[in-house]
């Protein structure tokens, strides 16, 4: 794979208000493996090796096991490996990142809102929002995975 461009460096403004939610979400209140827990899940989803990488990376350099770490993709069926919490996020990732597919149906926001406070949730879908453009941008300008340049 060959990498097409650099988009940050290409357009270092756009980077940088992307990189704006980024930091805003750090500072949302939510837990910061929630959150990278979704990242994760959104960019299998849409099937971006550098972002799939470097969210893998983020959750190994935090703590979380590799056990839990390799039943992201089939969390429904991991037990309770993942709290209550986890899977509510990971079903909405799920939703709102399918949703040409999906439509997001009551029932998915109904779950979402029973678990998450209303910034929760508005914090949470920024978050599904952004990785799902950062995704598109890793994927339409072939963004190399660490592990392909280590």
């Amino acid at each position: 794979m060959t990498t097409r461009i650099d988009y940050a460096k290409s357009s270092p403004e756009g980077y940088k208000a992307f990189g704006g939610v980024y930091v805003s979400l750090l500072k949302s209140g939510l837990p910061k493996e929630l959150i990278d827990l979704v990242y994760l899940r959104v960019s299998q989803i849409n099937g971006c090796a550098f972002c799939i990488d470097m969210h893998s990376r983020d959750l190994l350099n935090s703590g979380l096991t590799v056990d839990k770490l390799v039943l992201v993709p089939v969390w429904h069926d991991a037990g309770k490996v993942f709290s209550q919490r986890e899977r509510v996020a990971l079903a909405w990732a799920e939703s709102v990142t399918r949703v040409a597919e999906t439509g997001i149906p009551d029932a998915d926001y109904e779950a979402a809102a029973a678990e998450f406070s209303e910034k929760e949730l508005a914090d949470l879908t920024y978050a599904i929002g952004l990785m799902n453009a950062f995704n598109r941008f890793g994927i339409a300008f072939r963004s190399p995975p660490a592990a392909s340049v280590a």
